[in-house]
C-alpha cells in the first residue's frame, strides 16, 4: 500500500486497506485468548480449572496489552472501514505496518517459553535468540515508532511542509490520536531494551566476575 500509492496521498485507493481488517478482527480476538491461555498455564491449579482469579490476574497484568487491542478493535476498526469515507489508504497501510515486530516478538516469547520448560536449554543465549532480539528491535523501532515521524514526513512532502511545521497543519486531534497510539510503543520498546540489556550484558558480568 505504502509503496504502490500514487501522487496523492489522500485519495489514493488500495484494496487491502479494507480487506486486511478483516483479518486483524479475529487475529486480535485470538491473541487476547491466546494471552489469557498463557497466564492460565502459568498460575493453573491442580485441577487445572479455569477461574475468574485467574481472569483478574490476566486483566490486572496485562491492562494496557488488553486496552491496546479493544482500541484497535472499538475505535481504529470503524474508523479504517466507515469514519473516514475513501480517505485515507496510505496511512491506513502505514498503521498496518506495526504488525511487522509480531513475528519476531512472538518468537522471542516462544525461545523464552522453551527455556522454563528446560533449563538445560539456555535459549536466551543461543545466537538464534540474539539475532531474533536484534530483528525484533529493528523492526519494532521502524514500524511502530519511526513510522508516525515518516507518514508527519510524507504528508509533509506531499503539501510542501517540513516535518516540524506539519503537527501545526493538521487537526489537532490527529496529533492526539497519533500520541495515544506511540505512547505504548514507546513503553513497550524501552521494556525491549531493558531485556536486550540484561541479554547482551549478562555473558560479559560472567567472565568480569
Amino acid at each position: 500500500i505504502i509503496i504502490s500509492r500514487t501522487v496523492h496521498m489522500f485519495s489514493f485507493r488500495h484494496w487491502l486497506a479494507r480487506q486486511y481488517v478483516w483479518f486483524l478482527i479475529p487475529y486480535m480476538i485470538y491473541d487476547s485468548y491466546a494471552m489469557y491461555l498463557c497466564e492460565w498455564y502459568r498460575t493453573r491449579d491442580q485441577n487445572h480449572r479455569h477461574s475468574l482469579t485467574t481472569f483478574r490476574n490476566f486483566l490486572s497484568k496485562n491492562r494496557l496489552m488488553i486496552a491496546h487491542h479493544a482500541v484497535i478493535l472499538f475505535v481504529l476498526v470503524p474508523v479504517a472501514q466507515r469514519l473516514r469515507g475513501d480517505l485515507g489508504d496510505f496511512f491506513v497501510g502505514c498503521i498496518f505496518m506495526a504488525e511487522l515486530s509480531t513475528p519476531f516478538v512472538s518468537l522471542g516469547r516462544v525461545l523464552i517459553q522453551a527455556r522454563a520448560d528446560d533449563l538445560a536449554l539456555k535459549q536466551q543465549h543461543t545466537l538464534l535468540y540474539k539475532v531474533n532480539g536484534i530483528l525484533t528491535l529493528t523492526t519494532f523501532l521502524s514500524c511502530r515508532i519511526l513510522l508516525f515521524p515518516f507518514m508527519y514526513w510524507s504528508y509533509g512532502q506531499q503539501q510542501g511542509l517540513s516535518l516540524l511545521q506539519v503537527p501545526f497543519s493538521i487537526p489537532f486531534y490527529c496529533n492526539v490520536a497519533n500520541a495515544f497510539l506511540i505512547a505504548p510503543q514507546i513503553y513497550w520498546f524501552s521494556l525491549l531494551c531493558k531485556k536486550a540489556s540484561r541479554l547482551f550484558d549478562s555473558p560479559l558480568a560472567k567472565k568480569d566476575g
